[in-house]
């Protein structure tokens, strides 16, 4: 629909990489709509917090000393806490503005602080937790510890995330996928969507364009994606953009419940379209 940001193409950049460098990513991410913003002062503030938790925290330290030394750095000395005044704050989904405003949700703060934490010599995993993300560390033959960033921090049992899950949910059962471990792109991912949510629910199209166009990236071919990114394009009036999209997600998906819908989108975007074949 448009030519490609320097944002987005950093961003596609980043994801070619055997292991994708999350806090970079969710700063390409933020760049879009922050185009000024300097990815080293931010990387910078990082390494600078990491230093910070190491002195708390001397060799040889221990992951529990770690775990103690991080949540000193970054809620009691810094105070990062959860924005539980304005949660849908676009904002929130920014790295950068989380390191300024020391306000987030939790799958920034999580990132903040799997970041810190991997730079100051321990390595945690994302846990994409149903409605709250978590972290955790794995030692090799241990109980698996699970982290909640975005209430200060706190230290929880598996246990202790599934009561707290099955309270929230009505008794819900927690399956084994809930509590497993996923990757940069996933944690990736669920920001994104986040920030779908955000704008759809403002009827922000511009901003909920780029949004859905950054989850193609980490996943070509998405079906529901597609043919978002093609009903967006469509309203903005970019008939070509929208055709090729809607086109691809039928082919993908013609058996879809929506697709007679489509379909009858993909005509009439056809025939204002000039020149369309």
């Amino acid at each position: 629909m448009q030519k490609d940001s320097d944002a987005r193409a950093r961003f596609e950049a980043l994801l070619t990489t055997d292991d994708v460098p999350l806090a970079d990513a969710a700063l390409a991410v933020a760049a879009e709509e922050y185009p000024a913003l300097d990815p080293v002062k931010y990387i910078a503030r990082l390494n600078a917090l990491a230093t910070r938790v190491r002195i708390h925290a001397p060799e040889p330290a221990r992951a529990g000393t770690l775990l103690l030394a991080i949540r000193t750095v970054l809620f009691e000395e810094e105070r990062y806490r959860g924005n539980d005044e304005d949660y849908y704050d676009p904002r929130n989904s920014f790295l950068n503005e989380v390191l300024d405003r020391r306000l987030g949700i939790p799958i920034t703060l999580s990132i903040l602080y799997m970041e810190v934490a991997r730079r100051a010599g321990l390595q945690l995993q994302g846990v994409a937790f149903p409605g709250h993300f978590l972290l955790k560390y794995a030692p090799p033959g241990g109980p698996e510890v699970f982290i909640d960033a975005y209430n200060g921090g706190e230290v929880l049992s598996s246990d202790e995330c599934v009561a707290r899950f099955k309270a929230a949910s009505h008794g819900r059962p927690v399956e084994q996928r809930h509590l497993a471990a996923v990757g940069p792109k996933q944690i990736l991912a669920r920001m994104l969507h986040n920030l779908k949510r955000i704008y759809l629910e403002r009827s922000d199209d511009i901003r909920l364009w780029w949004v859905v166009d950054r989850l193609l990236l980490l996943e070509p071919g998405q079906p529901e994606e597609l043919r978002d990114r093609g009903l967006i394009s469509a309203r903005l009036g970019a008939g070509t953009a929208a055709a090729r999209d809607l086109q691809s997600y039928l082919e993908i998906a013609p058996d879809s419940p929506d697709a007679a819908q489509v379909r009858e989108i993909l005509a009439n975007v056809r025939s204002r379209t000039p020149m369309m074949n």
